[in-house]
Formats: structure tokens, C-alpha cells, sequence
């Protein structure tokens, strides 16, 4: 295999996943994904599974749950994908690889906030940031100490 080719491999198995995976990351950080849209979408669900309605204080913690779980989920899949696109194929972990695949994911989660700062239905928080880099972070400790 030439080494252009193996280049050309490299992006194709292993930065095109998590290029992917990044779109889709900022892709819902417009107003669609917005904590009002989400509110109607995760009452309705709650209506089908439950029944009836939460009363409201109910609602509202859970759905700041489901939120920040999905940015913890979201950037434990960032995290895990740029950890695979560093290593490129590469057996075993390595510190070096790991912090990459977390600057990667914090990049990211920086770049998603910022962005959501200009969407009016929107607020960028780096409290959001701190939860995407933890979830970045778990992936690598998980990569580190799956058997």
C-alpha cells in the first residue's frame, strides 16, 4: 500500500467517523434542539409513557436531565471517535492519544457553545463545556481500562 493510499485510508476509517459525528454535534445546536423544542418532544413522550403530564417541577428537572445527558452521551461518543481518528489503527492506549481525542472533543464542545451563544433560542454556557469535556474524558478512561 502506498503511502498516499494508506493516508487516504486512514481519513476514510478513521477522522471521517468523527468528522461525522462532530457535524451532528453542531448540527443540533440550533433552535430546533433549543430547550423549548426539546420541552415539547420529551412532554409528549412523557404523556405516551406515563399517561398524563409531570407536574411541572417534575418536568422541569427531568428534562434538564435528559439535556445534559444527551451532552454527556454526545461527547462521550466524540471523545471515543477522536480518540479511534488519533490512534488510527494502532494497537493499545496511550496517554499522548487520549488527550488528544479530549482537546479534540473540547474544541468542539467550545465551538458548539460559542455558536449557540448567536442563536436567540439559544445560550452557549460553559458549564455545557465542562460537561461535554467530562464526557469526552470518560471515554478515554474507559478505552484506558476496558479489558
Amino acid at each position: 500500500m502506498s503511502s498516499d493510499d494508506y493516508k487516504g485510508r486512514v481519513i476514510l476509517v478513521y477522522w471521517l467517523p468523527a468528522a461525522l459525528w462532530a457535524a451532528l454535534v453542531l448540527s443540533v445546536s440550533g433552535d430546533a434542539f433549543s430547550t423549548a423544542h426539546s420541552a415539547d418532544w420529551i412532554g409528549e413522550l412523557i404523556i405516551r409513557v406515563v399517561g398524563h403530564p409531570l407536574p411541572p417541577r417534575q418536568f422541569d428537572l427531568l428534562h434538564f436531565l435528559v439535556r445534559k445527558t444527551a451532552h454527556l452521551t454526545g461527547y462521550f461518543i466524540a471523545g471515543a471517535l477522536f480518540f479511534r481518528a488519533v490512534r488510527a489503527g494502532a494497537a493499545g492506549w496511550q496517554r499522548r492519544w487520549a488527550m488528544s481525542a479530549v482537546a479534540l472533543a473540547a474544541a468542539l464542545a467550545i465551538l458548539d457553545e460559542w455558536h449557540q451563544f448567536f442563536v436567540p433560542s439559544r445560550g452557549g454556557t460553559p458549564w455545557d463545556v465542562m460537561i461535554d469535556v467530562a464526557g469526552a474524558a470518560i471515554a478515554q478512561l474507559v478505552a484506558r481500562f476496558r479489558g
